[in-house]
């Protein structure tokens, strides 16, 4: 084989590595993103599992509460520190779930952003790579004009 078939040959052989380097980069960066938004739904599961589970909790408290007040002999309809005790442990319940809903929030939005960076370098790597073999083609271009 002569070496300007040769050179085009492996012009040829060195762009398309170029290309599929790139579509490679941007399918696993697609994979990645995938897999942050997966672990983004995970996350939000657990979250509301965690808030029911903390709801629970707070129902099993309130009735064991009322029962102590009630075996302690205090009328929990009239008794005002009792009905003050409740309030704030509802209270208390509330502002625990709307940091939960808050964290939830903020992570989510965080994953969100990840997934979205992820992607964009996917698509940066692909066009990155167009330009390294668009590059090649032109390098081999200009030494098969000057071979001739």
């Amino acid at each position: 084989m002569d070496p300007v078939t040769m050179m085009l040959i492996g012009t040829a052989v060195s762009a398309g590595g170029q290309v599929l380097a790139g579509i490679g980069a941007k399918s696993t960066s697609e994979l990645n993103a995938y897999n942050m938004k997966t672990e983004k739904l995970l996350n939000q599961t657990q979250a509301m599992q965690a808030a029911q589970a903390r709801r629970e909790e707070y129902d099993l408290a309130t009735a064991s509460n009322i029962a102590s007040f009630a075996a302690a002999g205090r009328d929990i309809g009239q008794d005002r520190s009792v009905e003050a005790f409740l309030k704030r442990q509802k209270e208390i319940m509330g502002k625990d779930l709307g940091r939960m809903q808050t964290q939830t929030r903020m992570e989510s939005v965080k994953s969100d952003m990840a997934a979205m960076a992820e992607r964009r370098r996917g698509r940066n790597a692909l066009i990155s790579s167009l330009f390294q073999a668009a590059g090649t083609v032109g390098q081999g271009i200009y030494k098969y004009e000057t071979v001739k």
